[in-house]
């Protein structure tokens, strides 16, 4: 593989193209400010507009959140995993049926592997843009979102409808409903039920890992940090590593599936027979597989990076809180 055919597996964080108009609360108040990105495989954009940068799929996808200060996401849940770490900024997750059942602070480099089957939100509680990364259960990311009842009433008083087809509708821009497509319905009552309301004791002990903890922890190797024994337990259908400038040999390995490299901190020079490249904070590369390759960091100093790989187990729904 040359460097240039590697160059089309990488999406340069100074490169990120977003959509502001991704999903349904799109133009709410408080969260009509958000950019959403979608990095590698479709995501769960709700818009047309949405830029896909790689669409190939390793079995997952990755997307990525950019909010100022104190703009928000929306209540909504997911029918895989998703998974999010702090690239820039200090961020605020909460859950429930209203978004009071818990909450937790993340800093920077932390990670929480959200419960599936309960309502999450998120906002930017930093004094400067942020922006957290994402990893989404599946080729097709879970099908798509499901929007707490009250996000979609709210919506529709700002014009957007969110079709049964998954598409958003503008009535500011002059559109509407084709004929034969009828409004997302409501979650019923019997659904709504079924959403979980996990305390904060329930979900951040289980759910969430703190960067210098993972630091700590990956002076001798790579650290599992999503995985049946991990840091983070769960079979999300991917598994995620944490690695520091102690964690590898400066040497080869290879690999039998696609990996994502996203560093965190640090600048790391991938190496491979037929070339290198530098990777920087907020870049994703997609390693194909079978490629023998070598990470190192490029300067002295912080270095650090989250690993993503498919496994093979199905996607799908949370490994029950324990």
């Amino acid at each position: 593989m040359t460097p240039q055919e590697m160059e089309k597996h990488i999406v340069r964080y100074g490169e990120l193209k977003p959509c502001k108009t991704a999903f349904i609360d799109a133009h709410t108040p408080g969260s009509d400010q958000k950019e959403n990105f979608t990095i590698i495989g479709g995501g769960v954009s709700e818009s047309p507009d949405q830029h896909v940068h790689i669409r190939e799929t390793p079995g997952f996808n990755i997307g990525a959140a950019g909010q100022p200060p104190r703009c928000r996401n929306s209540l909504h849940d997911h029918n895989t995993a998703e998974a999010f770490f702090v690239l820039k900024g200090r961020w605020r997750f909460f859950w429930g049926r209203w978004g009071n059942a818990g909450e937790v602070t993340l800093e920077e480099g932390d990670i929480f592997n959200i419960p599936t089957g309960i309502f999450r939100g998120f906002e930017n509680i930093g004094t400067d843009y942020g922006m957290i990364m994402a990893f989404l259960g599946g080729d097709d990311a879970g099908g798509g979102v499901n929007w707490a009842p009250q996000v979609i009433e709210e919506a529709r008083e700002h014009g957007l409808v969110l079709g049964e087809n998954g598409v958003l509708y503008d009535s500011r821009k002059g559109e509407t409903l084709p004929h034969n497509v009828s409004p997302m319905p409501l979650m019923s009552g019997e659904d709504l039920a079924k959403r979980g309301e996990p305390t904060t004791v329930d979900v951040v002990p289980h759910y969430v890992a703190r960067y210098w903890d993972l630091m700590a922890l990956a002076d001798r190797q790579p650290v599992k940090v999503i995985g049946p024994d991990a840091v983070i337990r769960d079979r999300p259908g991917f598994e995620v590593d944490f690695i520091s400038r102690a964690s590898l040999a400066n040497d080869f390995y290879d690999c039998d599936v696609q990996e994502v490299l996203m560093p965190m901190r640090g600048y790391w020079r991938l190496a491979w027979d037929g070339g290198e490249t530098t990777l920087a904070p907020g870049d994703t590369c997609l390693v194909p597989e079978n490629i023998p390759r070598m990470l190192v960091p490029s300067m002295s100093g912080e270095a650090s990076m989250y690993r993503v790989r498919r496994t093979h187990d199905p996607a799908g729904k949370t490994m029950p809180l324990t």
